[in-house]
């Protein structure tokens, strides 16, 4: 198998995940519950909190800065933080606690009854993403889990969970990532009412939207 014949292999592999992920009735209800739980907690005035490690941090930074930001419509930003942005914060908490309290020593600093609190963890195991989940719980926030289809510990504590169909951590990301844009397409379209063709221009003109060139 010459390099191109491998690329075009491992593409179609992740494109197969993402369409079982598409079919999987369970995991969409639960990512619709997710963007209902998001849409009433930014219309509460509450807010959603992340986390995550590695790949599962950047994920979790992708779609805070979809929400802060905008995603295909020109809006206000919503209260949205990824709590594994902050170098000086997390690596104090190790430092102090160790590094299984990162997540949740932020949550007890940051979350209030009503906010969204989700966790991204490929094998559901991470402690440091699942004591931030149990540590949610215990203060009345709705807590969403990011996994794959072991779900792990994650799967244990979470109100929703999101089981990508895969166990490989390439392809559980390929579909979080996929899951990410769905989630702020329902997020947008529930706040804001349908795409319309005045959206389109206003995301346009700036640079934003399917046409953004910035990202």
């Amino acid at each position: 198998m010459n390099a191109q014949e491998r690329i075009r292999a491992f593409m179609v592999e992740s494109a197969e995940v993402l369409r079982a992920a598409s079919v999987d009735q369970e995991l969409t209800g639960a990512l619709a519950e997710v963007a209902s739980s998001v849409c009433y907690a930014i219309r509460s005035g509450a807010k959603v909190l992340l986390c995550g490690n590695g790949g599962s941090a950047a994920d979790a930074q992708h779609l805070a800065g979809e929400l802060v930001g905008r995603f295909r419509r020109e809006r206000e930003g919503y209260t949205v933080l990824s709590m594994a942005s902050d170098a000086s914060v997390v690596t104090a908490l190790a430092n102090d606690y160790g590094y299984d309290e990162v997540f949740s020593r932020q949550v007890t600093a940051l979350a209030k009854p009503g906010d969204v609190v989700m966790g991204f963890s490929t094998s559901g195991n991470s402690m440091s993403v699942v004591r931030a989940i149990e540590v949610a719980s215990d203060i009345g926030c709705t807590t969403v889990g990011w996994t794959g289809a072991h779900g792990g510990k994650l799967a244990d504590v979470a109100d929703i969970v999101l089981r990508a169909p895969a166990n490989e951590t390439r392809l559980v990301q390929d579909v979080h990532g996929g899951l990410i844009h769905a989630l702020c397409e329902a997020v947008e379209a529930e706040l804001l009412g349908e795409w319309t063709k005045d959206d389109k221009e206003k995301s346009n003109a700036k640079g934003g939207g399917v046409l953004r060139q910035g990202a």
